[in-house]
């Protein structure tokens, strides 16, 4: 049964999907942590993504991700490897700061949370249930801030006990990229061990 609370979660989120969809890009620093009590996983993590429709750039737990709608690039600069694929769907359908602000709009069902004041912002949480049970995660808490309708943080409970959470630092959007920002040229690389996958 779908009350007029799930109803008014469901409608906040497709607002801001919509207000995501209609920047031409966006660029944000976020910081996380991954934690596990079990297998005594503590740590945190910080990085930077520029997003533009499918296309994306982002630095996560030392790698730099760069998709252009095609093939995925996996710069890892500790081994000086790089890894090119096509990306597959089982992929995206997991939570990382690639998908960040998009990743509830399928798979997931949306249930009105807990109000918090986090320096001085409204944030309205919004808990996503994943609708397959074969899903990894138990359940997602996604922070919005209310005044701007941008996604604040996102608290993602794996089944295994990990729990993640992401927080942005500083959101911005529509700026000037350089052509470069998603491309991939592998002359920067001279001397690195290129694979692709596929």
């Amino acid at each position: 049964m779908v009350t007029a609370q799930d109803a008014k979660a469901d409608q906040l989120l497709k607002e801001v999907a919509a207000k995501f969809k209609a920047y031409e890009n966006v660029v944000f620093n976020y910081k996380g942590n991954l934690s596990n009590p079990k297998s005594q996983l503590d740590m945190d993590v910080q990085g930077k993504a520029t997003l533009s429709g499918e296309n994306y750039n982002v630095d996560f737990m030392g790698s730099t991700y760069i998709f252009n709608g095609d093939k995925l690039h996996v710069i890892n600069r500790e081994d000086e490897q790089v890894t090119i694929s096509t990306q597959d769907d089982d992929e995206s359908q997991l939570i990382s700061p690639t998908n960040i602000l998009t990743f509830y709009e399928k798979g997931y069902i949306a249930k009105w949370d807990i109000e918090q004041n986090d320096r001085g912002r409204k944030i309205q949480y919004i808990k996503l249930t994943p609708i397959k049970s074969d899903s990894e995660y138990k359940q997602v808490l996604l922070g919005i801030d209310i005044n701007t309708k941008h996604i604040y943080k996102a608290i993602v409970m794996e089944k295994t006990g990990t729990k993640a959470t992401f927080t942005l630092l500083s959101l911005k959007t529509n700026q000037p990229l350089s052509k470069k920002t998603f491309g991939f040229n592998p002359a920067d690389y001279d001397g690195w061990d290129i694979e692709s996958l596929d």
